[in-house]
């Protein structure tokens, strides 16, 4: 196996510590988290006290201070483990560095430490009924009244959606822009804002966990104070400086989940027996996994490689579309195949590898879809 080089060994001390964590507070709960359509505000708190969460925030907003690889390894840790379910990574990773790049001082001393503690949840309000990848298509508005904007609109899809206390919502403040993109801006609201309604829990095929919810802001005035960044009309700019982590956390994700798979299904083909030997001894099993093995290596390194950009600010968008766009296409054609591997209790919920096969399908439209990290990628050629 080609050795990884990436994480230091302070890195490797900090994923026995999540590999306990996880083991002790979340896998246990998983399936009733997964029966009850959301995690425990419990593990929230319980995975800030660990030091869990926002793990790349300074020390002064209450974080862990680290780079980018300790959030990477809470990641792969997760999806180890198959815990879908707690929307830990757009929190830290996502909706933090938003308030920490472009968030003025007083939003960030409010709201940065109680994410780190877990005590308030964090969401982004990006997608709606009628806009999805097109994101210059949204029709929320927040509208400049006095000192005051007056949001409006709908969300859809909206990952912590439930559970959130404060959303990133984006927004459209000039509608009239000759250029879409021109007139959007991105808009903290908090939970508690009259207007602000939390809609359905959204009934998923996979990520049953996780919250997923609409969201509907009907003349909900925020503070001028609640704009992200110094002026309006940087929304399209702030979110496409953003996106590339979002994409990479993607493709770290389902690296680890590759590599879980294979050894759930190595595991699973050699105890299962047919015709008289292990599925493992059978020609066309050992030819699958071998394939799936060598496709787990070239991913983890092309990952691993990823990282190393990313945390000397080296990662460009469309290296990012890539890493997404073939890690995600890859993983979903491995679980198809460990999920064949495994017969018919490969159908069943209470198998591991079900449960990632039904989680991992939405990697393929999270974060960008395929299609859009292609078009990402064909205009560099």
């Amino acid at each position: 196996m080609i050795p990884r080089t990436v994480f230091s060994e302070e890195h490797e001390a900090f994923r026995a510590t999540v590999r306990r964590f996880l083991a002790k507070e979340v896998v246990p709960f998983h399936a009733q988290w997964e029966r009850d359509g959301k995690v425990s505000r419990e593990v929230w708190l319980a995975a800030g006290d660990a030091g869990l969460l926002c793990c790349n925030i300074p020390e002064a907003y209450g974080g862990l201070c680290g780079d980018f690889l300790f959030s990477a390894v809470v990641v792969e840790e997760m999806a180890r483990v198959g815990a879908t379910g707690p929307g830990w990574y757009l929190h830290s990773d996502i909706v933090a560095p938003y308030l920490l790049n472009y968030g003025s001082e007083e939003m960030k001393k409010a709201w940065l430490p109680r994410m780190a503690r877990g005590e308030a949840i964090g969401a982004i309000a990006m997608t709606e009924p009628v806009a999805g990848s097109d994101l210059q298509g949204i029709a929320t508005t927040a509208r400049r009244d006095g000192d005051a904007y007056v949001v409006n609109g709908q969300k859809v899809f909206i990952t912590n959606g439930q559970l959130c206390d404060l959303v990133l919502v984006v927004s459209k403040t000039n509608p009239a822009a000759a250029k879409g993109y021109e007139g959007m801006s991105i808009v903290l609201v908090e939970g508690d804002r009259p207007g602000f309604e939390k809609g359905r829990n959204l009934d998923k095929v996979g990520r049953r966990a996780q919250d997923t919810s609409e969201l509907f802001f009907a003349d909900v005035r925020v503070p001028r104070s609640n704009l992200l960044g110094l002026e309006e009309g940087q929304g399209f700019v702030q979110l496409m400086q953003q996106l590339p982590q979002e994409r990479l956390l993607q493709a770290i994700h389902g690296a680890s989940t590759i590599e879980a798979a294979l050894g759930w299904t190595a595991e699973y083909t050699r105890g299962r027996r047919a015709f008289g030997r292990a599925i493992a001894d059978f020609q066309n099993t050992r030819f699958k996994l071998a394939e799936i093995k060598t496709q787990a290596v070239v991913a983890r390194t092309f990952v691993d490689r990823c990282l190393e950009l990313h945390v000397k600010h080296n990662l460009d968008a469309v290296d990012a579309a890539m890493a997404k766009m073939w890690v995600t296409d890859l993983l979903c054609s491995v679980l198809d195949t460990c999920v064949q591997l495994h017969g018919g209790y490969g159908y069943m919920w209470e198998y591991p590898i079900a449960r990632a096969w039904a989680d991992s399908r939405v990697a393929r439209i999270a974060g960008g879809s395929a299609e859009i990290m292609r078009e990402i990628i064909g205009r560099s050629v």
